[in-house]
């Protein structure tokens, strides 16, 4: 469902303002502070080396900052970036044009990097050990195998599922960091810059209406904001206090926790139609439309994070927080009639 209002992943119409909003900086980034402290040395000590940086995996569910990091990356060391996804990589042929046009210390940024093609993934190991691209010109007989000199670049991969990448692959990154879902305090900095930017005005109590009900994610917190100040524009005088931004939540049926119809119908269906679980991911995704890896990738990450939902050898079953969230009672917990 790509037009979920609080789904992690970065929609179409989206590029332009976060294109507008993205830190370019690390000194501009708000939040994950282990990772941006270590990545000011790896920059720093990789520029008086004058090398480029080592190769680096992001993980962590979508809209966390993946890259935004890769960007501030090559900003920082004043270099060019080159973005794809594994997907986009076909085949070798793709792989290498691309290599071959990267300049010195260049980053190769490359999103959801555990879709790589076998093929094209075997292809990157000497690329990024070597930087050299191992080809074979010719079919048959003709077949000549060529070994191609490579600029030294900086391969960024981005994941959502750090536990499906090969170990050769995992193996060959230098640093591997993970984001977590932020702190309400980090997404409350994070509006209040955006509606900077976008010349919102807004007061700290819908601020932090809005980064309360962000679940923990920088790309949902600007997405809330610009549908936020569509419904002040429209329904308020065009500013933003909390009453606003209450209202504005109600009408997208988000509630006070950031969860919306999609997470709900997730939790009921595990709740009132399997007992509360366990039950397969495969049986979840039919029951409420949706693709089971998108379940995996989007939905779950917070609502296990919020302890609504327990991952079990057997499948998915429901806490008792989820329950008590939508209003139910457990059937082993109602009293019993005497």
């Amino acid at each position: 469902m790509t037009d979920r209002l609080v789904a992690g992943k970065e929609q179409v119409e989206e590029r332009e303002f976060e294109t507008t909003l993205r830190p370019r900086r690390l000194a501009e980034f708000i939040g994950q502070t282990g990772v941006k402290a270590n990545l000011e040395v790896l920059i720093s000590a990789a520029r008086q080396r004058q090398e480029p940086v080592e190769h680096i995996l992001i993980a962590g569910p979508p809209g966390l900052g993946k890259t935004t990091l890769a960007n501030i990356l090559a900003n920082e060391m004043e270099v060019n970036i080159r973005t794809t996804s594994g997907p986009a990589i076909e085949h070798q042929g793709a792989l290498a044009s691309i290599l071959m046009n990267l300049e010195d210390r260049d980053v190769f940024f490359i999103d959801e990097i555990h879709r790589l093609a076998r093929p094209v993934e075997e292809s990157l190991y000497p690329a990024m050990e070597d930087f050299k691209f191992d080809w074979v010109s010719g079919k048959g007989a003709g077949a000549t195998p060529l070994r191609l000199q490579l600029p030294r670049f900086t391969v960024i991969g981005a994941t959502t599922r750090q536990g499906m990448l090969s170990a050769p692959l995992r193996d060959r990154f230098g640093a591997v960091y993970a984001l977590y879902f932020y702190e309400t305090e980090d997404l409350f900095q994070i509006v209040t810059r955006s509606a900077r930017l976008l010349n919102v005005a807004i007061d700290e109590a819908g601020t932090s209406a809005i980064a309360r009900r962000a679940r923990g994610t920088p790309r949902i917190a600007n997405r809330l904001l610009r549908r936020v100040r569509d419904y002040a524009q429209v329904r308020a005088s065009g500013y933003i206090d909390e009453g606003v931004a209450l209202a504005a939540m109600s009408m997208l049926e988000v509630d006070d926790l950031g969860l919306d119809s999609v997470d709900r119908r997730i939790l009921r269906t595990i709740v009132e139609k399997y007992d509360g679980g366990p039950v397969g991911v495969e049986t979840v995704a039919v029951s409420v439309s949706e693709d089971p890896e998108t379940i995996e990738d989007v939905y779950e990450p917070f609502l296990m994070q919020l302890g609504f939902l327990s991952r079990t050898p057997r499948g998915r079953v429901a806490t008792k927080l989820a329950y008590d969230h939508l209003g139910l009672v457990k059937a082993t917990e109602q009293p019993r009639l005497l």
